[in-house]
């Protein structure tokens, strides 16, 4: 049994993963590309994150699970809207959504390694949520002293840490032999 479930779309969940790192590690060398620049990226990476939510939510065969891949879906889709919406909104909200979005993804993984533990590595889950949580209130404290270089840097290290996260997701999302076999 698993949180997520299983889904012939696992390997969109796995893009999306990859272009989250690449787009962190885009960041981390090209600074000087501008906060605002990089509001607008993570805002048109959060919008594409939302679909493929909502697809693999919304697919025939929902996964188990599938109710947090709509909320987040949504949710993803809303933040993302509003940061490409705006450059001049975005830049004074953008540490204040990604805080709103780990610490959403963090409750889920927290919530995932729980629902799991009679899985072999169920407690990685539980660091991930943690991790995500942290991240979380970082974001909210950069937000609040409003400080760029905090932001940039921890956009940067987030979205990298974050994709593999989405990445290793993805990956345990494949259906399996038995899951073929039901079909």
């Amino acid at each position: 049994m698993n949180y997520w479930g299983h889904t012939k779309l696992w390997w969109l969940v796995l893009c999306v993963g990859i272009l989250l790192v690449i787009g962190g590690f885009a960041y981390w060398f090209w600074p000087a590309a501008g906060y605002a620049i990089a509001s607008q990226i993570f805002g048109w990476l959060l919008v594409l994150t939302g679909i493929v939510q909502i697809c693999v939510s919304a697919g025939i065969n929902r996964p188990r699970g599938w109710g947090w891949w709509l909320a987040g879906g949504v949710i993803d889709l809303f933040v993302g809207f509003l940061l490409v919406r705006s450059i001049i909104l975005s830049e004074f909200v953008f540490p204040y959504f990604l805080a709103f979005i780990f610490i959403f993804w963090g409750i889920s993984a927290l919530i995932s390694g729980i629902s799991q533990r009679q899985r072999k590595y169920w407690w990685l889950y539980l660091i991930n949520g943690v991790l995500l949580l942290l991240i979380g209130f970082f974001f909210i404290e950069a937000g609040y002293l409003q400080d760029m270089m905090m932001v940039s840097f921890l956009a940067a290290l987030s979205f990298i840490y974050w994709g593999f996260a989405v990445a290793m997701t993805a990956y345990d999302m494949r259906p399996t032999d038995s899951d073929k076999l039901e079909s």
